[in-house]
């Protein structure tokens, strides 16, 4: 019986082995600055309640 052919790259399957067969990258993209995005959140909810508290002190 012949050997299976694993691709360059690829981790050959292994029993009871717990690795990944590939390297996780960091933590980033919008997630690497929470509060600039919770501050940009808050920013426009006032914004829009600013806006309907306006209309309705214009009535």
């Amino acid at each position: 019986m012949s050997e299976q052919r694993i691709p360059p790259g690829e981790t050959p399957p292994v029993e009871g082995s717990t690795a990944e067969a590939h390297e996780e990258r960091p933590d980033g993209g919008v997630w690497e600055h929470p509060r600039f995005l919770l501050a940009l959140i808050v920013l426009v909810a006032v914004l829009v309640a600013g806006f309907f508290a306006a209309r309705i002190g214009g009535l």
